[in-house]
């Protein structure tokens, strides 16, 4: 009953105050808009841009369609609460992934070294503070279940009687897992080597297990031959590959310091400890990861989620393995309690500081505030002609739970269309701000508008230079939200 403790845990780390912190981001207002679009019955693939495979948005949508989302909810036009809600549910099942997470890692951790390094490895993952990036609705909180389960079921494979099941089922996780992101196919090696290894060394077992791991991916690109869309998504997967950022893996390196300094610090030794003791099982996991995230053009802070149970994993083996040294039996078991629970406890408060707070509200004030303010349109005018222009984190919820028309997707496609109304909306939050560098069309845009109400969110409230607030630098999307409205010229 020892899991219990870290999934106690994990259930509150994960899924207390979900629409609090972290703030909602750009890429969330993304997958959250495929996902409608899924639940409209519109298909799996939205638009004509492959950036990623659709099984993402079709998990989501087949959870959340379960319940009846958005319907359910009976979402208030201009009603804060109803805002927030639209939120809130596909980030407890985001939440309800991690801590089926934190019961894997457990169970890998227990079946491949022992209890100890099961619970200390899974406590890490259920309370330090870098664990706060699983928190939001994105394709890599997805595809970990998945990841994580192929591995357990390729560990199973030694242990289990019915090795075409545990084949079976490892192949398909991580086929649906790359289905999910391309990138896990840096998992292939991993994996893998614990089918070969576990089938007595049986090349035609590794053979059986690729053909869902290959198979099950295909169907992104099928689908789009299937519907005489090949180059497009050729030529989108070669952009995504492409792409640039000037600071590259050095500042997701600097953000997971600033972030988690003690496990970045423990997992680093426990990598230098695993490859002087040839455990393959950890270099396979975290290596081919790490060249990827090196060597590719553009990288978010987020990237790290397929690796951190295997730098829990990491940390856990390494001070299990330190403390063990100590030749007094009674000295050493007081050690391990100490050493353990020292650093639980250190993560858990400083997760706790996080997670209590609130980043996002501004966030939900603004969307309320555009709603209620068309809504007053309306009633004075049957035919208020306005074109709604926002990130992501908006766009959905105004064209798809509100049905408002003229609502552009995201802001970036003024760069290409212009905009047909005579009036305009504009909700210019950070991320708009920051890009408004990409063309003049952006702009103009705002500069041709008048600003009618700001929302500043309580990001503000925090020291950024004061651990563990340091991790608000990646908060900053609901600090400052100005609605500005103007004519189109």
């Amino acid at each position: 009953m020892l899991f219990l403790i870290p999934l106690i845990l994990a259930s509150f780390t994960h899924l207390w105050n979900p629409v609090g912190f972290p703030d909602i981001f750009y890429d969330e207002g993304i997958y959250m808009r495929r996902t409608m679009h899924v639940l409209e019955g519109l298909g799996p693939q939205e638009s004509y841009f492959y950036d990623h495979p659709f099984f993402g948005q079709l998990f989501l949508a087949t959870t959340l369609g379960i319940i009846g989302y958005p319907d359910s909810l009976n979402p208030n036009s201009g009603d804060t609460h109803s805002i927030e809600m639209l939120y809130t549910i596909p980030r407890i099942i985001i939440g309800i992934l991690a801590v089926i997470d934190t019961l894997l890692i457990y169970k890998i951790s227990e079946r491949y070294y022992n209890w100890k390094v099961a619970l200390f490895a899974s406590l890490l993952y259920a309370v330090m503070p870098i664990t706060w990036i699983t928190r939001r609705i994105l394709l890599d909180s997805i595809l970990l279940p998945f990841v994580l389960s192929s591995i357990l079921f390729a560990i199973y494979l030694g242990y289990s009687n019915r090795k075409f099941v545990a084949i079976l089922l490892s192949g398909i996780s991580l086929g649906l897992a790359i289905f999910t992101k391309i990138p896990i196919v840096t998992m292939i090696p991993l994996v893998s080597f614990l089918i070969f290894m576990n089938s007595n060394k049986n090349f035609k077992m590794v053979g059986l297990w690729l053909i869902p791991v290959i198979l099950i991916p295909l169907i992104w690109p099928a689908h789009a031959a299937f519907f005489g869309q090949f180059d497009l998504w050729l030529k989108d997967v070669i952009w995504q590959i492409q792409r640039q950022q000037n600071s590259g893996f050095s500042s997701i390196v600097m953000f997971f310091f600033l972030v988690d300094p003690v496990l970045l610090i423990l997992s680093s030794a426990g990598i230098v400890f695993a490859a002087i003791k040839k455990n393959y099982f950890l270099l396979l996991w975290i290596i081919p990861f790490l060249v990827f995230l090196s060597v590719i053009g553009f990288v978010q802070y987020f990237y790290w989620i397929p690796i951190l149970p295997a730098f829990c994993i990491a940390a856990a083996v390494f001070i299990i393995h330190l403390l063990e040294k100590v030749t007094i039996s009674k000295f050493r078991t007081m050690l391990l309690f100490a050493t353990i629970s020292s650093i639980i406890i250190f993560g858990l408060v400083n997760n706790t500081l996080l997670i209590t707070s609130d980043v996002s509200s501004a966030q939900y004030q603004a969307s309320a505030f555009i709603l209620r303010y068309i809504q007053e349109k309306n009633d004075d005018n049957n035919n208020y002609d306005v074109t709604l222009i926002s990130s992501p984190v908006y766009s959905w919820i105004f064209n798809y739970v509100f049905n408002k028309e003229n609502v552009v997707t995201d802001y970036r496609e003024l760069l290409y269309y212009p905009i047909q109304s005579k009036e305009i909306l504009l909700i210019a939050d950070p991320h708009f701000k920051s890009n408004i560098g990409s063309g003049r069309q952006l702009q103009d845009i705002y500069g041709n508008t008048t600003l009618i109400r700001v929302f500043k969110g309580d990001v503000f409230d925090f020291d950024l230079n004061r651990y563990p607030y340091t991790s608000m630098v990646k908060n900053y999307e609901g600090s400052i939200i100005e609605i500005r409205i103007g004519q189109r010229r």
